[in-house]
Protein backbone atom coordinates (compact mmCIF):
# COMPACT_ATOMS: atom_id res chain seq x y z
CA UNK A 1 0.00 0.00 0.00
CA UNK A 2 1.26 3.20 -1.03
CA UNK A 3 2.73 5.78 1.37
CA UNK A 4 -0.18 8.17 0.63
CA UNK A 5 -2.87 5.45 1.13
CA UNK A 6 -2.14 4.77 4.37
CA UNK A 7 -1.85 8.33 5.32
CA UNK A 8 -5.62 8.82 4.19
CA UNK A 9 -6.65 5.98 6.01
CA UNK A 10 -5.16 7.55 9.22
CA UNK A 11 -6.63 10.66 8.90
CA UNK A 12 -9.90 8.82 8.40
CA UNK A 13 -9.61 6.71 11.48
CA UNK A 14 -8.53 9.53 13.57
CA UNK A 15 -10.72 12.09 12.66
CA UNK A 16 -13.38 9.85 13.24
CA UNK A 17 -12.26 9.50 17.08
CA UNK A 18 -12.63 13.08 17.32
CA UNK A 19 -15.66 13.24 18.26
CA UNK A 20 -15.27 11.05 21.39
CA UNK A 21 -10.99 12.33 22.43
CA UNK A 22 -9.76 15.81 22.97
CA UNK A 23 -6.40 16.65 21.08
CA UNK A 24 -3.55 17.98 22.46
CA UNK A 25 -1.76 21.01 20.93
CA UNK A 26 2.10 21.23 20.79
CA UNK A 27 2.32 23.15 24.20
CA UNK A 28 -0.21 20.52 25.90
CA UNK A 29 -3.33 23.54 25.65
CA UNK A 30 -6.42 21.45 24.81
CA UNK A 31 -8.08 21.47 20.87
CA UNK A 32 -11.22 20.47 19.96
CA UNK A 33 -10.08 20.51 16.39
CA UNK A 34 -10.33 17.26 14.03
CA UNK A 35 -7.40 14.92 14.98
CA UNK A 36 -6.97 14.34 11.68
CA UNK A 37 -4.39 17.19 11.71
CA UNK A 38 -2.08 14.36 13.64
CA UNK A 39 -1.23 13.23 10.19
CA UNK A 40 -1.19 15.34 7.17
CA UNK A 41 0.52 14.68 3.85
CA UNK A 42 4.22 14.62 3.53
CA UNK A 43 4.88 13.51 7.05
CA UNK A 44 6.11 10.33 8.12
CA UNK A 45 4.14 8.12 9.79
CA UNK A 46 5.17 4.49 11.80
CA UNK A 47 2.27 2.17 13.20
CA UNK A 48 2.87 0.25 15.92
CA UNK A 49 0.81 -2.89 17.05
CA UNK A 50 1.29 -3.12 20.85
CA UNK A 51 0.05 -5.42 22.11
CA UNK A 52 -2.93 -4.31 24.68
CA UNK A 53 -4.85 -1.57 25.81
CA UNK A 54 -2.72 0.73 28.43
CA UNK A 55 -4.33 1.09 31.95
CA UNK A 56 -2.71 4.37 32.56
CA UNK A 57 -0.06 6.59 30.79
CA UNK A 58 1.17 7.99 34.72
CA UNK A 59 4.67 6.57 35.11
CA UNK A 60 3.29 5.83 38.61
CA UNK A 61 0.45 2.79 37.81
CA UNK A 62 2.47 1.76 34.76
CA UNK A 63 3.23 -1.99 35.06
CA UNK A 64 3.03 -3.62 32.16
CA UNK A 65 6.13 -3.18 28.83
CA UNK A 66 2.63 -2.21 26.26
CA UNK A 67 2.72 0.95 28.58
CA UNK A 68 6.28 1.04 29.23
CA UNK A 69 7.18 1.58 25.34
CA UNK A 70 4.37 4.62 25.09
CA UNK A 71 5.42 6.58 27.96
CA UNK A 72 9.10 5.84 26.61
CA UNK A 73 8.94 7.81 23.80
CA UNK A 74 7.69 10.70 25.75
CA UNK A 75 9.25 11.35 28.68
CA UNK A 76 13.01 10.89 29.33
CA UNK A 77 14.62 9.88 32.67
CA UNK A 78 18.57 10.87 33.37
CA UNK A 79 19.43 8.08 31.11
CA UNK A 80 17.88 6.51 28.08
CA UNK A 81 18.12 3.59 25.66
CA UNK A 82 20.43 4.38 22.37
CA UNK A 83 18.75 2.03 18.97
CA UNK A 84 20.20 -0.74 20.53
CA UNK A 85 18.31 -0.64 24.44
CA UNK A 86 21.98 0.52 26.24
CA UNK A 87 21.86 3.46 28.31
CA UNK A 88 23.04 6.65 27.50
CA UNK A 89 22.85 10.34 28.32
CA UNK A 90 19.11 11.77 28.55
CA UNK A 91 17.64 14.09 30.26
CA UNK A 92 20.95 14.52 32.33
CA UNK A 93 23.91 15.29 30.68
CA UNK A 94 26.66 14.14 32.58
CA UNK A 95 27.33 12.72 36.09
CA UNK A 96 30.07 12.29 39.09
CA UNK A 97 30.18 9.53 41.31
CA UNK A 98 31.59 9.47 45.12
CA UNK A 99 34.56 6.88 45.59
CA UNK A 100 32.35 4.44 47.29
CA UNK A 101 30.12 4.53 44.90
CA UNK A 102 26.92 5.57 46.96
CA UNK A 103 26.95 9.41 46.04
CA UNK A 104 25.66 10.02 42.40
CA UNK A 105 25.68 13.54 41.37
CA UNK A 106 24.04 14.56 37.82
CA UNK A 107 24.11 17.57 35.84
CA UNK A 108 20.62 18.11 33.77
CA UNK A 109 20.71 19.44 30.28
CA UNK A 110 19.35 22.56 29.44
CA UNK A 111 15.76 21.19 27.88
CA UNK A 112 12.05 22.09 28.66
CA UNK A 113 8.48 20.15 29.07
CA UNK A 114 6.55 20.44 25.89
CA UNK A 115 4.71 23.44 27.09
CA UNK A 116 7.71 25.74 27.31
CA UNK A 117 8.84 25.11 31.10
CA UNK A 118 12.24 24.41 31.92
CA UNK A 119 12.82 20.81 32.92
CA UNK A 120 14.32 21.23 37.07
CA UNK A 121 15.77 18.60 39.25
CA UNK A 122 12.87 19.60 41.32
CA UNK A 123 10.97 17.32 38.62
CA UNK A 124 12.91 14.13 39.44
CA UNK A 125 12.66 14.41 43.51
CA UNK A 126 8.80 15.50 43.29
CA UNK A 127 8.59 12.28 40.63
CA UNK A 128 10.34 9.70 42.98
CA UNK A 129 8.45 11.27 46.32
CA UNK A 130 4.83 10.67 44.51
CA UNK A 131 5.82 7.29 43.45
CA UNK A 132 7.05 6.39 47.59
CA UNK A 133 3.79 8.12 48.70
CA UNK A 134 2.19 5.18 50.31
CA UNK A 135 -1.05 6.57 49.32
CA UNK A 136 -0.51 6.39 46.55
CA UNK A 137 0.18 2.21 45.87
CA UNK A 138 2.09 2.59 43.01
CA UNK A 139 3.09 -1.29 41.96
CA UNK A 140 6.56 -0.54 41.20
CA UNK A 141 7.37 1.61 44.15
CA UNK A 142 9.65 -1.31 45.53
CA UNK A 143 11.99 -0.68 42.28
CA UNK A 144 13.02 3.05 43.82
CA UNK A 145 14.20 0.95 46.82
CA UNK A 146 18.06 0.94 46.17
CA UNK A 147 17.82 4.26 47.05
CA UNK A 148 18.79 5.49 50.54
CA UNK A 149 15.56 5.33 52.74
CA UNK A 150 13.48 4.28 50.31
CA UNK A 151 11.55 1.42 51.72
CA UNK A 152 11.36 3.38 54.79
CA UNK A 153 9.49 5.67 53.18
CA UNK A 154 7.37 3.86 50.94
CA UNK A 155 6.40 1.97 54.23
CA UNK A 156 5.18 5.55 56.39
CA UNK A 157 8.17 4.94 58.38
CA UNK A 158 9.99 8.26 57.42
CA UNK A 159 8.66 11.30 55.63
CA UNK A 160 9.52 11.92 52.31
CA UNK A 161 11.80 14.56 52.82
CA UNK A 162 14.31 12.03 54.40
CA UNK A 163 14.99 10.49 50.74
CA UNK A 164 18.01 10.30 49.21
CA UNK A 165 17.52 12.78 46.57
CA UNK A 166 17.82 16.17 46.47
CA UNK A 167 18.30 19.09 43.98
CA UNK A 168 20.60 22.15 45.09
CA UNK A 169 19.64 23.43 42.10
CA UNK A 170 17.49 23.91 38.87
CA UNK A 171 20.24 21.63 37.17
CA UNK A 172 21.67 19.83 39.48
CA UNK A 173 20.02 16.30 41.16
CA UNK A 174 22.09 14.19 43.99
CA UNK A 175 21.62 11.03 44.43
CA UNK A 176 22.06 8.65 47.95
CA UNK A 177 22.12 5.20 47.37
CA UNK A 178 21.73 2.45 50.27
CA UNK A 179 23.81 0.44 48.64
CA UNK A 180 26.42 0.72 45.52
CA UNK A 181 24.69 -0.59 42.07
CA UNK A 182 27.11 -1.98 39.44
CA UNK A 183 24.26 -0.77 36.82
CA UNK A 184 22.83 2.08 38.10
CA UNK A 185 22.88 3.85 34.42
CA UNK A 186 21.01 1.00 33.22
CA UNK A 187 18.70 1.32 35.94
CA UNK A 188 18.01 4.80 35.60
CA UNK A 189 16.19 4.13 32.29
CA UNK A 190 13.28 2.55 33.83
CA UNK A 191 9.58 4.19 33.57
CA UNK A 192 9.53 5.10 37.23
CA UNK A 193 12.79 7.25 37.39
CA UNK A 194 11.37 9.63 34.86
CA UNK A 195 10.64 13.53 35.91
CA UNK A 196 7.24 14.36 36.49
CA UNK A 197 5.77 18.00 35.69
CA UNK A 198 5.21 19.00 38.58
CA UNK A 199 3.35 22.39 37.55
CA UNK A 200 0.89 20.12 35.57
CA UNK A 201 0.07 17.55 37.89
CA UNK A 202 -0.33 20.17 41.11
CA UNK A 203 -2.73 22.09 38.23
CA UNK A 204 -4.41 18.99 36.50
CA UNK A 205 -3.98 16.10 39.28
CA UNK A 206 -4.83 13.14 38.23
CA UNK A 207 -5.91 14.26 34.90
CA UNK A 208 -2.65 15.49 33.52
CA UNK A 209 -1.92 12.55 31.93
CA UNK A 210 -4.69 12.50 29.27
CA UNK A 211 -4.52 14.31 25.73
CA UNK A 212 -4.52 18.05 26.04
CA UNK A 213 -3.18 18.23 29.76
CA UNK A 214 0.08 15.64 28.80
CA UNK A 215 3.55 16.96 29.18
CA UNK A 216 6.51 15.15 27.99
CA UNK A 217 10.61 15.98 28.14
CA UNK A 218 11.10 13.27 25.30
CA UNK A 219 10.78 13.13 21.49
CA UNK A 220 7.16 12.94 21.53
CA UNK A 221 3.46 14.47 22.56
CA UNK A 222 0.17 12.45 23.33
CA UNK A 223 -2.00 13.80 20.76
CA UNK A 224 -5.11 11.12 21.29
CA UNK A 225 -6.48 8.61 22.99
CA UNK A 226 -8.98 6.34 22.11
CA UNK A 227 -9.85 3.72 24.71
CA UNK A 228 -8.99 0.29 22.66
CA UNK A 229 -8.42 1.47 19.76
CA UNK A 230 -5.32 4.01 18.94
CA UNK A 231 -2.92 6.32 20.60
CA UNK A 232 -1.44 9.14 18.76
CA UNK A 233 1.95 10.49 19.35
CA UNK A 234 2.90 13.38 17.64
CA UNK A 235 6.78 14.97 17.68
CA UNK A 236 7.81 17.09 20.44
CA UNK A 237 9.11 19.96 18.71
CA UNK A 238 10.71 21.46 22.21
CA UNK A 239 12.63 18.12 22.24
CA UNK A 240 16.73 18.86 22.37
CA UNK A 241 17.12 16.18 20.01
CA UNK A 242 13.95 17.10 17.76
CA UNK A 243 16.28 17.86 14.83
CA UNK A 244 17.46 13.54 14.68
CA UNK A 245 13.52 12.56 15.06
CA UNK A 246 12.38 11.50 11.54
CA UNK A 247 9.15 10.37 12.21
CA UNK A 248 6.59 12.68 12.62
CA UNK A 249 3.06 10.44 13.63
CA UNK A 250 2.96 7.61 15.78
CA UNK A 251 -0.08 5.47 16.28
CA UNK A 252 -0.16 2.58 18.54
CA UNK A 253 -3.02 0.47 18.45
CA UNK A 254 -3.91 -2.14 21.19
CA UNK A 255 -3.18 -6.05 19.40
CA UNK A 256 -3.75 -8.76 21.46
CA UNK A 257 -5.33 -10.48 18.94
CA UNK A 258 -2.06 -12.09 17.09
CA UNK A 259 -4.15 -13.06 13.46
CA UNK A 260 -5.98 -10.02 13.70
CA UNK A 261 -2.86 -7.85 13.60
CA UNK A 262 -1.43 -10.16 10.90
CA UNK A 263 -4.36 -9.36 8.55
CA UNK A 264 -3.63 -5.87 9.04
CA UNK A 265 0.18 -6.00 8.74
CA UNK A 266 -0.35 -7.63 5.37
CA UNK A 267 -3.15 -4.80 4.46
CA UNK A 268 -0.74 -1.97 4.98
CA UNK A 269 -2.20 -0.82 8.37
CA UNK A 270 0.75 -2.06 10.39
CA UNK A 271 4.22 -1.63 10.25
CA UNK A 272 5.07 -3.24 13.37
CA UNK A 273 3.45 -6.22 15.42
CA UNK A 274 4.13 -7.84 18.89
CA UNK A 275 3.16 -10.55 19.95
CA UNK A 276 2.88 -12.65 16.41
CA UNK A 277 0.30 -15.68 15.91
CA UNK A 278 2.50 -18.30 17.15
CA UNK A 279 -0.05 -20.99 14.41
CA UNK A 280 1.34 -18.27 11.96
CA UNK A 281 4.89 -19.30 12.60
CA UNK A 282 5.41 -21.57 10.13
CA UNK A 283 3.91 -19.01 7.43
CA UNK A 284 5.91 -16.33 8.77
CA UNK A 285 8.84 -18.20 7.94
CA UNK A 286 7.96 -19.52 4.41
CA UNK A 287 6.42 -15.84 3.62
CA UNK A 288 7.50 -12.86 5.73
CA UNK A 289 11.20 -14.39 6.81
CA UNK A 290 12.52 -10.50 5.96
CA UNK A 291 9.95 -9.09 8.24
CA UNK A 292 10.45 -11.77 11.10
CA UNK A 293 12.61 -10.81 13.90
CA UNK A 294 12.97 -13.54 17.10
CA UNK A 295 15.47 -12.58 19.24
CA UNK A 296 16.39 -14.08 22.52
CA UNK A 297 15.79 -11.69 25.51
CA UNK A 298 15.71 -11.26 29.11
CA UNK A 299 11.98 -12.92 29.66
CA UNK A 300 10.39 -15.18 32.21
CA UNK A 301 7.09 -16.47 31.09
CA UNK A 302 5.39 -18.20 34.30
CA UNK A 303 2.19 -19.60 36.07
CA UNK A 304 1.61 -17.49 39.11
CA UNK A 305 0.16 -19.62 42.15
CA UNK A 306 -1.48 -17.73 44.71
CA UNK A 307 -0.56 -18.83 48.04
CA UNK A 308 -3.24 -17.30 49.88
CA UNK A 309 -5.76 -19.42 48.32
CA UNK A 310 -6.27 -23.06 50.22
CA UNK A 311 -4.62 -26.37 49.71
CA UNK A 312 -2.04 -24.29 47.50
CA UNK A 313 -0.50 -23.33 50.38
CA UNK A 314 0.31 -27.04 50.51
CA UNK A 315 3.76 -27.21 49.01
CA UNK A 316 3.00 -30.63 47.56
CA UNK A 317 0.55 -29.58 45.35
CA UNK A 318 2.79 -26.76 44.02
CA UNK A 319 5.41 -29.31 43.38
CA UNK A 320 3.12 -31.46 41.54
CA UNK A 321 2.02 -28.68 39.26
CA UNK A 322 5.53 -27.98 38.71
CA UNK A 323 6.51 -31.54 38.28
CA UNK A 324 3.25 -32.30 35.49
CA UNK A 325 4.34 -29.27 33.33
CA UNK A 326 5.89 -30.40 29.92
CA UNK A 327 7.94 -27.56 29.13
CA UNK A 328 10.10 -29.08 26.41
CA UNK A 329 6.33 -30.02 25.02
CA UNK A 330 4.92 -26.73 25.19
CA UNK A 331 7.98 -24.61 24.02
CA UNK A 332 9.18 -27.42 21.05
CA UNK A 333 6.13 -28.63 19.49
CA UNK A 334 2.86 -26.41 20.51
CA UNK A 335 4.55 -22.56 20.51
CA UNK A 336 8.10 -23.45 18.24
CA UNK A 337 9.25 -19.47 19.09
CA UNK A 338 12.49 -21.18 19.78
CA UNK A 339 11.91 -20.61 23.94
CA UNK A 340 13.99 -22.12 26.14
CA UNK A 341 12.43 -24.47 28.98
CA UNK A 342 12.53 -22.82 32.16
CA UNK A 343 13.40 -24.54 35.43
CA UNK A 344 14.41 -21.32 37.66
CA UNK A 345 13.72 -17.79 37.02
CA UNK A 346 16.99 -15.49 35.90
CA UNK A 347 17.52 -16.08 32.45
CA UNK A 348 20.50 -17.84 31.05
CA UNK A 349 22.99 -15.02 30.55
CA UNK A 350 21.81 -12.39 33.15
CA UNK A 351 24.59 -10.22 33.66
CA UNK A 352 26.61 -10.70 36.99
CA UNK A 353 25.10 -14.07 38.08
CA UNK A 354 26.87 -17.65 38.24
CA UNK A 355 23.25 -19.36 37.53
CA UNK A 356 23.65 -22.87 37.87
CA UNK A 357 20.32 -23.16 39.74
CA UNK A 358 17.11 -24.98 39.04
CA UNK A 359 14.37 -27.21 40.46
CA UNK A 360 15.40 -30.19 41.88
CA UNK A 361 13.83 -32.09 39.67
CA UNK A 362 15.14 -30.85 36.07
CA UNK A 363 17.20 -33.72 35.61
CA UNK A 364 14.39 -36.79 36.07
CA UNK A 365 12.40 -37.77 32.55
CA UNK A 366 8.88 -36.30 32.30
CA UNK A 367 7.44 -39.85 32.86
CA UNK A 368 9.07 -40.22 36.36
CA UNK A 369 8.21 -36.45 37.18
CA UNK A 370 4.54 -37.40 36.05
CA UNK A 371 4.75 -40.50 38.44
CA UNK A 372 5.96 -38.74 41.73
CA UNK A 373 3.13 -35.74 40.83
CA UNK A 374 0.69 -38.28 41.03
CA UNK A 375 1.89 -39.52 44.08
CA UNK A 376 2.21 -35.58 45.91
CA UNK A 377 -1.41 -35.30 44.79
CA UNK A 378 -2.84 -38.61 46.28
CA UNK A 379 -1.22 -38.14 49.26
CA UNK A 380 -2.62 -34.11 49.29
CA UNK A 381 -6.19 -36.05 49.08
CA UNK A 382 -6.80 -36.04 45.48
CA UNK A 383 -7.70 -38.34 42.91
CA UNK A 384 -8.76 -38.78 39.02
CA UNK A 385 -12.07 -39.26 41.01
CA UNK A 386 -11.44 -36.53 43.38
CA UNK A 387 -9.98 -34.10 41.09
CA UNK A 388 -8.39 -30.80 42.37
CA UNK A 389 -10.04 -27.89 40.68
CA UNK A 390 -8.27 -24.03 40.50
CA UNK A 391 -9.22 -21.40 38.51
CA UNK A 392 -7.06 -20.02 35.75
CA UNK A 393 -6.70 -16.41 35.09
CA UNK A 394 -5.08 -15.36 31.73
CA UNK A 395 -5.02 -13.30 28.48
CA UNK A 396 -6.96 -13.92 25.58
CA UNK A 397 -4.12 -13.49 23.15
CA UNK A 398 -3.35 -15.88 20.35
CA UNK A 399 -0.38 -17.62 22.64
CA UNK A 400 -2.17 -18.24 25.92
CA UNK A 401 -5.04 -19.87 23.53
CA UNK A 402 -3.04 -21.73 21.69
CA UNK A 403 -1.71 -23.24 25.15
CA UNK A 404 -4.65 -23.46 27.24
CA UNK A 405 -5.51 -26.72 26.44
CA UNK A 406 -2.41 -28.49 26.42
CA UNK A 407 -1.71 -26.83 30.16
CA UNK A 408 -4.80 -28.43 30.79
CA UNK A 409 -4.43 -31.75 29.74
CA UNK A 410 -0.82 -32.05 31.84
CA UNK A 411 -2.39 -31.32 34.61
CA UNK A 412 -5.12 -33.29 34.57
CA UNK A 413 -2.66 -35.94 34.40
CA UNK A 414 -2.39 -34.72 37.92
CA UNK A 415 -5.46 -34.75 39.27
CA UNK A 416 -6.23 -30.99 38.92
CA UNK A 417 -8.80 -29.59 36.73
CA UNK A 418 -8.86 -26.14 35.20
CA UNK A 419 -11.31 -23.92 35.02
CA UNK A 420 -10.24 -21.13 32.77
CA UNK A 421 -11.26 -17.48 32.99
CA UNK A 422 -9.97 -15.26 29.78
CA UNK A 423 -9.74 -11.80 29.60
CA UNK A 424 -7.72 -8.96 28.13
CA UNK A 425 -3.95 -8.34 29.65
CA UNK A 426 -4.90 -5.16 31.34
CA UNK A 427 -8.19 -7.22 32.86
CA UNK A 428 -5.23 -10.07 33.57
CA UNK A 429 -2.45 -8.41 35.36
CA UNK A 430 -5.64 -6.26 37.76
CA UNK A 431 -6.80 -9.81 38.94
CA UNK A 432 -3.19 -11.24 39.44
CA UNK A 433 -2.58 -7.76 41.52
CA UNK A 434 -5.69 -7.83 43.39
CA UNK A 435 -5.29 -11.64 44.07
CA UNK A 436 -8.41 -12.28 41.88
CA UNK A 437 -7.17 -16.24 40.76
CA UNK A 438 -5.92 -19.52 42.00
CA UNK A 439 -3.10 -19.69 39.37
CA UNK A 440 -2.40 -17.08 36.23
CA UNK A 441 -0.49 -16.36 33.72
CA UNK A 442 2.10 -13.74 34.17
CA UNK A 443 5.53 -12.87 32.91
CA UNK A 444 8.50 -10.80 33.33
CA UNK A 445 10.93 -8.85 31.11
CA UNK A 446 14.13 -7.21 32.72
CA UNK A 447 14.23 -3.70 33.90
CA UNK A 448 18.07 -3.99 33.56
CA UNK A 449 20.32 -6.56 33.07
CA UNK A 450 20.63 -7.93 37.17
CA UNK A 451 19.54 -11.16 38.81
CA UNK A 452 18.38 -8.70 41.22
CA UNK A 453 15.77 -7.25 38.94
CA UNK A 454 13.76 -11.11 38.62
CA UNK A 455 14.25 -12.20 42.35
CA UNK A 456 12.87 -9.10 44.12
CA UNK A 457 9.85 -9.28 41.96
CA UNK A 458 8.85 -12.27 44.85
CA UNK A 459 10.13 -10.18 47.86
CA UNK A 460 7.49 -10.22 50.90
CA UNK A 461 4.85 -7.07 50.28
CA UNK A 462 3.82 -4.33 52.51
CA UNK A 463 0.84 -4.11 53.64
CA UNK A 464 -1.84 -4.61 51.39
CA UNK A 465 0.48 -3.78 48.21
CA UNK A 466 2.46 -6.87 46.88
CA UNK A 467 3.26 -4.98 43.76
CA UNK A 468 3.94 -7.74 41.39
CA UNK A 469 4.47 -10.42 43.74
CA UNK A 470 0.65 -11.84 42.39
CA UNK A 471 0.95 -14.87 44.42
CA UNK A 472 1.84 -13.62 47.93
CA UNK A 473 4.93 -15.66 48.33
CA UNK A 474 6.73 -14.89 51.48
CA UNK A 475 10.02 -16.13 52.76
CA UNK A 476 11.93 -14.03 55.34
CA UNK A 477 15.13 -15.96 55.10
CA UNK A 478 14.73 -15.47 51.16
CA UNK A 479 14.48 -11.91 51.74
CA UNK A 480 17.30 -11.48 54.33
CA UNK A 481 19.32 -13.07 51.51
CA UNK A 482 18.52 -10.78 49.17
CA UNK A 483 19.42 -7.76 51.19
CA UNK A 484 22.97 -8.68 52.21
CA UNK A 485 23.63 -9.57 48.35
CA UNK A 486 22.51 -6.18 48.03
CA UNK A 487 25.20 -4.87 50.30
CA UNK A 488 27.76 -7.14 49.09
CA UNK A 489 30.02 -4.65 46.96
CA UNK A 490 32.35 -8.05 44.70
CA UNK A 491 30.23 -8.59 42.28
CA UNK A 492 31.51 -12.37 42.28
CA UNK A 493 30.30 -13.00 46.02
CA UNK A 494 26.64 -10.46 45.41
CA UNK A 495 26.23 -13.09 42.64
CA UNK A 496 26.66 -16.72 44.47
CA UNK A 497 24.44 -14.92 47.13
CA UNK A 498 21.56 -14.55 44.83
CA UNK A 499 22.18 -17.51 43.20
CA UNK A 500 21.31 -19.61 46.78
CA UNK A 501 18.50 -16.97 47.15
CA UNK A 502 17.05 -17.92 44.18
CA UNK A 503 17.52 -21.70 45.05
CA UNK A 504 15.83 -21.44 48.10
CA UNK A 505 12.88 -19.47 46.33
CA UNK A 506 12.80 -22.68 44.18
CA UNK A 507 12.06 -24.98 46.99
CA UNK A 508 9.42 -23.64 48.22
CA UNK A 509 7.63 -23.78 44.22
CA UNK A 510 5.77 -20.08 44.83
CA UNK A 511 5.32 -20.55 40.58
CA UNK A 512 5.46 -22.46 37.67
CA UNK A 513 8.19 -21.23 35.72
CA UNK A 514 7.62 -22.23 31.82
CA UNK A 515 10.12 -20.47 29.38
CA UNK A 516 13.02 -18.13 28.92
CA UNK A 517 11.19 -16.06 26.19
CA UNK A 518 12.26 -14.91 22.46
CA UNK A 519 11.00 -11.46 21.41
CA UNK A 520 8.94 -12.62 18.20
CA UNK A 521 7.85 -9.63 16.61
CA UNK A 522 7.16 -8.61 12.86
CA UNK A 523 8.69 -5.52 11.40
CA UNK A 524 7.65 -4.55 7.82
CA UNK A 525 11.53 -4.10 6.21
CA UNK A 526 10.41 -0.55 5.41
CA UNK A 527 10.78 0.31 8.98
CA UNK A 528 14.40 1.41 9.45
CA UNK A 529 16.79 1.90 12.89
CA UNK A 530 14.66 -1.28 14.39
CA UNK A 531 17.66 -3.11 16.54
CA UNK A 532 16.95 -6.36 18.39
CA UNK A 533 17.42 -6.49 22.05
CA UNK A 534 17.57 -8.18 24.78
CA UNK A 535 14.99 -5.43 26.56
CA UNK A 536 12.45 -5.41 23.55
CA UNK A 537 13.17 -2.10 23.81
CA UNK A 538 12.82 -0.03 20.53
CA UNK A 539 11.67 3.45 20.92
CA UNK A 540 10.57 5.63 18.25
CA UNK A 541 12.86 8.68 17.68
CA UNK A 542 15.72 6.15 16.47
CA UNK A 543 13.47 4.45 13.76
CA UNK A 544 12.65 5.76 10.54
CA UNK A 545 9.67 4.62 7.65
CA UNK A 546 11.37 4.41 4.63
CA UNK A 547 8.79 3.53 1.30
Amino acid sequence: MASSTILHSISLWLCAGALIALTACGDGTQSKSSSSTAATAGQIVLNRGNGAEPKSLDPVFIDGIWEAQIAGDMLLGLTTEDAEGKPIPGAAESWDTSPDGLTWTFHLREHTWSDGVPVKADDFVFAWRRILDPKTAAPYAYYLYPIKNARAVNTGMMPATELGVTAPDDKMLVVTLANPLPFMTEFLTHHTMVPSPRHAIESKGAEWSRPGNYLSNGSYILREWIPNDHITLVKNPKFYDAANVTIDVVNYYPTADGDAALRRLRAGELDTQDPIPPLQIDFLRANMADALRITPTLTTSYVSINLTHKPLDDVRIREAMNLAYDREAMVERILKLGDVPAYNMVPPGTANYPGGVAMRFKDMSFEQRLAKAQQLMSAAGYAPQKMLRLRFATTNNAVTRQTIAPLQEMWRKAYIDLEVAQSDTQINYQKLQEGDFDVGTAGWVADYNDPSNFLDVLRTGTGTNWANNYGRYSNKNYDALLDKAAAERDLEKRGQMLAQAEQMMLDDYPAVFVRFQTQPAIVQPYVKGWVPNSKQINRTRWLTVEK
